[in-house]
């Protein structure tokens, strides 16, 4: 995604599964390998870490 992903919408490297399909690659933008895992982001599970960021997702939308 060139000009970067809006809030909202999925990201074009996203497999089904919802794995990165360029992590490790030099054309993963810079920003993807800046986001580090915390226990605030990830809880105990990964459907809270999926609500987490759909959370920042909604937070971060344009208005």
């Amino acid at each position: 995604m060139p000009n970067g992903k809006p809030a909202g919408v999925r990201c074009v490297q996203l497999a089904d599964d919802n794995r990165c399909l360029i992590f490790g690659q030099p054309a993963r933008p810079a920003f993807c390998g800046g986001l580090q895992p915390s226990e605030e982001m990830c809880g105990d599970s990964r459907e809270y870490a999926v609500h987490w960021l759909g959370e920042l997702e909604r937070l971060t939308a344009p208005v």
